[in-house]
């Protein structure tokens, strides 16, 4: 689908379905406005007539109206000023997707007059609404006998005054580059773990670099970790027949010598606890437990295609996690690449085993920044729910940046404290550091383990275990969640770096 910005008078506009907003109480916006006084009182007529009374989300779809050029005219709730907050601008987007799907069309424009949120950004609003329209209109059947037929909408158009369609195409390039990110990640977190192998991640990851002149790869194999001394990664994945693999990915935006960011995902295909076994019970949703690697690959994608002037490394620690005569057990002790010993007490706490190798990895990069992204605990789910991620950091001000993209993106992150009073939780008789602290603050206990192998540079943890999937019904699969995040958290260091080089 391709999106593009048009200006003029809404009444002259040829679409086949024009979307304008009706404000709480029945007021007419700037775009219904217009529409009334070419159709000489048609729309005021059917709000006196109580038609329509513009709650959030509310609507009603007209045919051919007298005067208006559109074909059909789709009057869309705003509700109330105080109340246009991101959660209620996406119910509006996802009813004029579903208008989009329903009505069977090939092209619309939609003419909000920058009234569907409160916060005045024409950017941002121009952004959301094309990340969140294209995640209405996602389709998943790679894998099944019987393709969806395809929607038949070609082309979207957004309205905007002549003064801000610079600025609006700008959001459309940015916000279809972090779609197609998004895209990428559901597709690799939907796919079952048959296929999704560690191997199928770094084949990816080689397309992706034949893909843009910006981007490389490499791809570590199990020799090679073995040679390196990452223990701790491998062990993971002794009980599976797919070999593990790290995958580096660098894209190349900025100066040569300049310091990249690094995102590092954790990247277990499937994971059934190894020796200690998962109930079976929704196992089937342990193929999503390498969705912070989907979402690595899915950002890395987006920053190539927006040409980001800025140097980003993807790293992917891949292995499959499976019971096996060779499978690692509770009570076995490993040694990382850092050299500091693990006593794996519960083999099913796996992702921190994969990324603290990986963590060590990166230093040989120099790296800027460092920001983890894993489905690591159930905990984070029990204190945040599924509506926002665990963050968790030392350093403040990785904090708040990674917390401002957050909000702008709506991909909101939440900080929990990560104080050296529950380090001592990870004691172990045996070992440096035991992969597991006992029931309490497990999400916290996960991340101190991780931050024992980030001390030589700034870092930061995402725990996405609440927000990389849904669960139920056809909702079900994988939300591309924090695709928006980290591409606006890597926007924002891009911005930083060109100011400081003025």
């Amino acid at each position: 689908m391709d999106f593009e910005i048009v200006n003029g008078a809404v009444a002259s506009l040829e679409t086949e379905c024009l979307v304008i907003g009706i404000e709480d109480g029945a007021t007419l916006s700037p775009s219904a406005l217009a529409l009334d006084q070419a159709s000489q009182g048609y729309i005021s007529n059917l709000i006196n007539s109580g038609d329509i009374k513009g709650k959030t989300a509310e609507s009603l779809l007209l045919q051919k109206i007298n005067g208006v050029a559109a074909k059909r005219i789709l009057l869309i709730g705003l509700g109330k000023a105080d109340s246009r907050h991101d959660r209620n601008y996406k119910k509006i987007v996802t009813t004029i997707s579903t208008a989009i799907k329903s009505g069977n069309l090939s092209e619309a424009t939609i003419a909000l007059d920058g009234l569907a949120s409160k916060t005045a950004d024409t950017y941002r609003q121009v952004r959301h609404l094309t990340e969140w329209v294209t995640a209405d209109l996602y389709q998943y059947d790679q894998t099944k006998s019987k393709k969806a037929d395809p929607h038949p909408i070609k082309k979207l158009s957004v309205h905007l005054q002549e003064a801000d369609t610079e600025e609006g195409e700008g959001a459309l390039v940015d916000g279809t580059a972090i779609a197609n990110g998004m895209n990428v990640a559901r597709d690799l977190g939907n796919l079952p773990g048959n296929i999704c192998t560690p191997s199928y991640l770094a084949e990816q990851a080689i397309e992706l670099a034949n893909e843009y002149d910006s981007v490389t790869c490499e791809i570590l194999d199990e020799d090679a970790m073995e040679q390196l001394g990452m223990g701790s990664l491998l062990s993971v994945g002794r009980g599976s027949e797919q070999p593990s693999r790290l995958i580096v990915m660098k894209y190349n935006g900025g100066e040569t010598d300049a310091q990249p960011h690094v995102i590092v995902g954790k990247g277990v295909t499937f994971d059934t606890g190894g020796i200690s076994l998962k109930p079976g019970a929704k196992m089937d949703e342990m193929k999503f437990d390498m969705c912070g690697s989907a979402s690595v690959m899915g950002t890395m994608h987006a920053v190539a295609e927006m040409d980001l002037p800025i140097n980003v490394i993807g790293v992917i620690a891949a292995a499959e996690n499976m019971p096996g005569s060779k499978a690692t057990k509770p009570g076995d002790i490993v040694t990382t690449l850092s050299g500091q010993t693990v006593e794996i007490l519960n083999t099913d706490a796996e992702g921190r085993l994969v990324l603290c190798d990986a963590l060590t990895y990166v230093e040989r990069f120099n790296p800027k920044t460092v920001v983890d992204i894993a489905t690591l605990t159930g905990a984070v789910i029990v204190a945040l729910g599924n509506s926002v991620c665990g963050l968790l950091t030392n350093d403040e001000e990785l904090a708040g940046e990674l917390s401002i993209a957050g909000d702008y993106a709506n991909d909101r992150a939440w900080r929990l404290p990560l104080w050296d009073d529950y380090q001592e939780l990870l004691d172990s008789n045996f070992a440096d550091i035991a992969n597991i602290g006992g029931p309490a603050a497990g999400t916290i206990t996960a991340a101190c383990f991780l931050s024992r192998f980030t001390k030589s540079y700034r870092w930061a943890h995402l725990d996405i275990a609440g927000t990389a999937w849904n669960s139920a019904g056809k909702a079900k699969g994988a939300t591309g969640r924090c695709v928006p995040l980290l591409t606006q958290y890597l926007l924002n260091q891009a911005a930083d770096e060109m100011l400081d080089d003025e």
